[in-house]
């Protein structure tokens, strides 16, 4: 059986991790058959750590290195043939793949029109059914007493009003703790949930019979102006799903794009004779 020859010079802290005891004079703190690691392995490991800290990381990086080291030793009498193998085959992997996707990224077009994309809505309706309310609107969160509510509230029911918009914004800058306008995009009832004290299924409900829902607490009056809602059940408006529909349908590009070009130079190879098949 062959020894190990393993030198390890545990650091110890005296004033910072850059003290060794037993330290080599050339800085090695780790030594096995001349792979080493250095004092200044360990300083920029243990950077700005406390004394205590530095010790503890330096004394479990350079075990974790010598254990890798002497599992390196024994792994070297393996059948390096097999590995060699797995190594080329993956490289040739990764170079295909490299391949394939700049042909893609050059080749491909990357546009969806509005067309296909409604189109394939309208064929898969059924795949976009909402599993959680979404919404659009807005909300407000003042605290008990700020002024102007009843004016605010009647501002808030028309939030597409450049004036009103304008008015709320002022209002909200100068008094509200919380603002957050979203007629634009669509926000799940999850997500508004996290400004407002409403359990889940209280909120589904009111959000089925009202646009605007207020509520007090010790401390603040919470407000929500629903401009458009749909609910558990519904399909999911085009504008919600379209970003995922383009990703879907450039996927396929991508499938059918990738297929093409194989087969393109499959056939090629076998009318110029490259490519023989017994």
């Amino acid at each position: 059986m062959k020894k190990s020859s393993l030198i390890l010079l545990i650091p110890v802290v005296l004033v910072s991790c850059t003290r060794f005891k037993q330290q080599r004079m050339d800085g090695v703190v780790a030594d096995y058959r001349g792979e080493i690691v250095t004092n200044a392995d360990i300083v920029a490991l243990t950077y700005g750590l406390s004394s205590e800290d530095s010790t503890r990381v330096a004394e479990q990086y350079i075990r974790q290195w010598a254990t890798n080291m002497l599992i390196w030793q024994e792994a070297k009498a393996l059948n390096t043939k097999d590995i060699e193998r797995k190594v080329a085959d993956y490289h040739r992997s990764l170079c295909l793949y490299e391949w394939e996707q700049r042909m893609v990224n050059q080749h491909m077009s990357h546009q969806v029109e509005d067309s296909t994309v409604l189109a394939f809505y309208e064929e898969n309706k059924r795949h976009f059914v909402l599993q959680n309310p979404i919404l659009q609107g807005l909300v407000l969160v003042v605290p008990n007493g700020a002024p102007n509510l009843d004016k605010l509230r009647q501002q808030m029911v028309d939030p597409f009003n450049e004036e009103n918009i304008e008015w709320i914004e002022k209002y909200a800058y100068q008094n509200a703790d919380k603002y957050e306008l979203f007629i634009e995009e669509w926000k799940t009832c999850d997500q508004i949930l996290q400004s407002l004290p409403f359990d889940k299924n209280t909120f589904n409900k009111h959000i089925k019979q009202t646009k605007q829902i207020e509520h007090q607490d010790s401390l603040h009056t919470y407000l929500l102006q629903v401009t458009s809602a749909y609910h558990i059940g519904d399909f999911a408006p085009l504008d919600y799903v379209r970003s995922d529909i383009e990703k879907m349908l450039l996927s396929q590009r991508q499938v059918d794009f990738i297929y093409s070009i194989r087969e393109k130079l499959y056939k090629k190879a076998i009318e110029q004779g490259d490519l023989k098949i017994y």
